[in-house]
């Protein structure tokens, strides 16, 4: 099976330039370049699994099963053939899935929802072993038929669901989301409310796995927490029942034995380096699967890079499209094992937030495949983003000396030029690397000095460093930011904006062994220590669970109802009372989080 490339379309530039790769203890890189000839150059990524017999290779490697090493070949562009997948109806391995990102149907407004179905219907039609796979939000989180309740959770809303993926055609499957389970007027327990959603899907299982065809598998994971949620109810959260069934899953289905699987869950994972985000989803909580869960949230990225038979992940939730760098991201960096991470958009304006209104399409076969994107603002356009293909013998340059057998080749294409972030819209989730310029090494002390011209209020000052305790804390965006100490991806702000404005930061010896974070100004004498959370964590989760809040602001609006009534007034203050919290706020943006003095005399004691 001879490698093979992809080409851009004609005026297409290289989509995505691979970053520099962070190099780890079982990681080779190179990188080369030759002149192209072809009418747009595409970036090229050579992945190479690789085993551990010791041999030197150097301008052919045979595919061989071992233990898995990778090696990473990059090129900007190459005089090669343009490849050409062929999705044959004769072919047993030939696939192709429709994609949907978060529906949010409204009964009130569906003529998006219709045409997009319609764009999506017509490619499916045509194309081999054809299944359709909605990641979740099936329904707008808003009061849609005068219930005052919202229609998202609800029996209305999954009937409707029901009959909108059915009119698709090919057979379907649903992932929940964070929506999902939203129904707290109508069902009084997540168990009750998830029993409902499956049996108006026609589902048995949160979960799903299918063979789609010869040899690949598709599986979905899907949220089943809502009003138990600890913290934020917008948390995708897959429970502990799920994730051992997704494990046995995967090594059930092996590489070794020919399977590709393809994942799908409404958020994606922490690992995958996706940074199509905005900033409300990293601040509150609510940007991962399993994302306050310390333990379970690490899980997912770990089943990946240990199982080589995932070759893709695609997610949604975040409402944003196809056009930014890393909407897509690929196998490498902090080991992503070897699988494509794909975001996936919205189709209809309401839900859209950069105006995109876009699926994904994914087709392939046993010699690799393509992730595509449907445009349903062009009349359901389709578009090349990327394509992989696998292959028996790897072509790498005759300079090129590796100490380990083969085992598999993949090589990833990019077919289109990404738009940069409007960085005052989107949350362009700077992930640290070693060797970035950014990091603060061994930090002792005051990190921005007034003997410099460092402002950690500006949003464009990036740093980070480590904290003895292990934390991984920056400064990225006006805020200071906490990351995952293993993958480096965003977790949650740690001290917002108006708190870090005009203060000196440093990190201390805090007389114990460890250190200590401490806020400062030149101003007063006043100091802050940033306390780390009980858990050891530094991300703030002060964002409270979405029933409670929502069954509190209504008390507030019965109050102010009845106290007009009763003073015969036509406006009254209503305020609240609370055990230990202060605000009825869903998003952390609106809160600060300044310190206050734990023995401060508190009014009337």
């Amino acid at each position: 099976m001879a490698l093979a490339f992809a080409t851009a379309r004609p005026g297409l530039e290289v989509v995505h330039k691979v970053p520099s790769l962070r190099p780890s203890s079982n990681t080779v890189q190179v990188a080369w370049a030759r002149e192209s000839s072809l009418a747009g150059p595409v970036a090229v990524l050579t992945s190479v699994a690789v085993g551990s017999a010791a041999a030197r290779v150097s301008k052919r490697l045979s595919r061989r099963r071992g233990k898995q090493q990778r090696v990473v070949v990059q090129a900007n562009s190459a005089e090669i053939e343009a490849p050409k997948l062929e999705f044959s109806l004769d072919d047993p391995s030939a696939f192709t899935l429709g994609i949907l990102g978060d529906l949010h149907l409204d009964p009130r407004d569906m003529e998006d929802s219709y045409t997009g179905r319609d764009h999506m219907k017509k490619i499916l039609q045509e194309s081999p072993r054809p299944f359709l796979v909605s990641l979740g939000d099936l329904g707008e989180s808003k009061d849609c038929n005068e219930t005052k309740q919202l229609f998202s959770g609800t029996t209305e809303c999954f009937k409707l669901s029901r009959e909108y993926l059915d009119s698709f055609g090919p057979k379907f499957d649903v992932v929940g989301g964070n929506h999902d389970l939203e129904g707290i007027d109508e069902f009084g327990t997540d168990e009750e409310n998830l029993k409902a959603y499956l049996e108006h899907l026609g589902k048995e299982t949160p979960q799903f796995c299918h063979e789609v065809a010869e040899k690949v598998l598709i599986v979905g994971l899907g949220s089943t927490a809502f009003r138990t949620a600890q913290y934020t109810s917008h948390e995708v959260t897959i429970d502990a029942k799920q994730l051992e069934w997704f494990e046995r899953t995967i090594e059930d289905h092996p590489a070794s034995d020919g399977w590709q699987i393809f994942v799908f869950s409404h958020a994606p994972i922490i690992g995958s380096a996706i940074r199509v985000l905005q900033e409300c989803h990293v601040v509150n909580g609510c940007c991962w699967l399993n994302h306050t869960d310390a333990v379970n949230s690490k899980k997912f990225i770990q089943i990946v890079r240990e199982n080589a038979a995932i070759k893709g992940w695609f997610s949604g939730h975040f409402h944003l499209g196809h056009d930014y760098e890393d909407s897509i991201t690929f196998p490498g960096g902090n080991n992503r094992g070897h699988c494509v991470f794909a975001q996936t958009a919205v189709m209809t304006k309401r839900s859209s937030r950069d105006g995109r209104r876009q699926s994904r399409l994914l087709r392939g076969n046993s010699q690799g495949f393509e992730i595509c994107t449907v445009d349903h603002a062009r009349n359901g356009e389709v578009r090349l983003d990327a394509t992989v293909t696998f292959s028996d013998v790897c072509e790498l340059p005759e300079d090129l000396s590796l100490d380990y057998d083969a085992s598999e080749c993949a090589t990833i294409a990019f077919a289109h030029k990404h738009q940069d972030y409007d960085h005052d819209l989107w949350f362009s989730a700077y992930v640290p690397q070693e060797n970035d310029g950014c990091q603060i090494i061994n930090p002792d002390g005051t990190l921005n000095p007034s003997t410099t011209d460092i402002d950690f209020g500006n949003k464009d000052q990036v740093c980070w460093w480590h904290m003895k305790d292990g934390a991984v804390l920056g400064c990225h965006n006006g805020m200071i930011i906490e990351y995952d100490a293993n993958s480096l991806a965003p977790l949650g702000m740690v001290v917002s904006r108006d708190e870090l404005e005009n203060r000196r930061v440093a990190v201390i010896d805090d007389e114990w062994g460890g250190s200590a974070l401490v806020l400062y100004d030149d101003a007063s004498n006043d100091v802050t220590v940033v306390q780390p959370n009980e858990d050891g964590s530094y991300w703030r989760k002060v964002v409270r669970n979405k029933m409670h809040r929502m069954k509190e602001m209504r008390r507030v609006k019965a109050a102010k109802n009845w106290a007009m009534k009763e003073k015969s007034v036509e406006e009254v203050k209503v305020l609240s009372s609370y055990g230990p919290y202060t605000t009825t706020a869903g998003q952390v943006m609106g809160l600060s989080t300044k310190a206050i003095d734990p023995k401060a005399e508190k009014v009337g004691a």
